[in-house]
């Protein structure tokens, strides 16, 4: 791993360019330096403090690919960060010192998609460290104003890239439509499913069933409010009449079987990262009792209400904080889940600027 030396100013005392994670190929990860743009009239200069490493980034590590999207160009990677605004476009609305997190997607907000307020679908849309688009893991990035969210006093911007998986959390629950009463399996305890546990409490989920492979997970969704927790390398998933499947593993086995959990005319929502195609799925069943089987990706509009449940302590966003790596440490972090399955949420942390 290469480590370049750290760039220079400009007449106003601001980074003209920055250290940043840059995927060349597999397992190919270089900390070397990058230019930093001009900044446009509504851009923010952001000096990181916290970054998340996602499964998407561990996949583009391990294979030079997440998915379809096949690395083809040197990358920066990550899409979950938060840190604090060093300086503002001229029209930009956010002051300097002003600690943020950052929404990754890119929507162009014209089409009719977007005009809808569905953005995360915007067919044009791209995301910070989804190749070819240079994502956060830099000490400073330029994002458009429209991408922060404010944090408040109660949520350090140290810990503030977790936000961007409890986002995905929120959209997740929204989309099962759960509610009151409801009798909710959460197929997965990574960090999304363990996230996704809590925000299903707090809509008043009378029973949260959360199944893994790991007892290590297992344990701690038990202390995130999970009213039962089930291995299903050594047991058998025998429920029924569940109200809600929200599949957070990405495991087509883990999908079919808790369909097949579920009461009629109630749903099943795929959030863990799906093959292109997936046979076993029980159709019949499904139109049978006309199950509905919805899919969440990314979120819209739900950092705000993120940021409101970390900062209330209704989710607990420091207990899935599990290892912390300095930048030029960034590969390690990225096989640290590998490596110590007992990680969860593993952040890249950064060390401000002396003023």
């Amino acid at each position: 791993m290469t480590v370049q030396a750290i760039p220079a100013t400009n007449a106003a005392g601001l980074p003209t360019g920055t250290q940043a994670a840059v995927l060349h190929g597999a397992r190919d990860l270089r900390i070397e330096h990058r230019p930093l743009p001009a900044l446009g009239p509504q851009d923010l200069l952001v000096e990181m403090r916290s970054g998340g490493i996602c499964g998407s980034d561990m996949h583009y590590f391990a294979d030079g690919r997440n998915g379809t999207n096949v690395l083809r160009q040197p990358t920066v990677l990550g899409h979950e960060g938060a840190g604090v605004v060093i300086a503002a476009g001229p029209a930009a609305k956010v002051a300097a010192g002003t600690a943020v997190a950052i929404e990754p997607a890119l929507p162009c907000r014209e089409c009719p998609t977007c005009l809808s307020g569905r953005y995360n679908l915007c067919p044009a849309g791209t995301c910070f460290g989804s190749p070819p688009t240079d994502g956060l893991f830099a000490r400073h990035v330029v994002v458009p104003e429209a991408a922060v969210h404010r944090l408040p006093d109660t949520i350090p911007a140290e810990i503030g890239a977790a936000i961007e998986p409890l986002a995905v959390a929120v959209w997740a629950v929204e989309r099962a439509q759960v509610r009151k009463g409801h009798r909710v399996l959460i197929t997965g305890a990574g960090p999304i499913g363990l996230l996704v546990a809590q925000v299903a409490a707090a809509k008043g989920a009378s029973e949260i069933i959360v199944t893994d492979v790991n007892d290590d997970r297992l344990a701690v969704a038990a202390r995130f409010g999970a009213t039962r927790t089930i291995n299903t390398a050594t047991t058998p998933l025998d429920l029924a009449d569940m109200d809600r499947l929200i599949e957070c593993s990405g495991n087509t086995k883990a999908l079919a079987d808790g369909i097949q959990t579920l009461a009629p005319a109630t749903r099943a929502t795929v959030v863990g990262q799906a093959k292109p195609t997936v046979d076993g799925i029980p159709l019949g069943f499904l139109q049978r009792y006309e199950i509905d089987l919805v899919t969440a990706f990314r979120y819209a509009n739900a950092f705000p209400a993120a940021i409101d449940l970390a900062s209330s302590g209704v989710v607990d966003l420091p207990t899935i904080i599990t290892s912390t790596f300095p930048l030029e440490d960034a590969a390690a972090a990225l096989t640290a889940p590998v490596t110590d399955p007992t990680n969860l949420k593993v952040l890249i942390t950064y060390t401000p600027t002396a003023p």
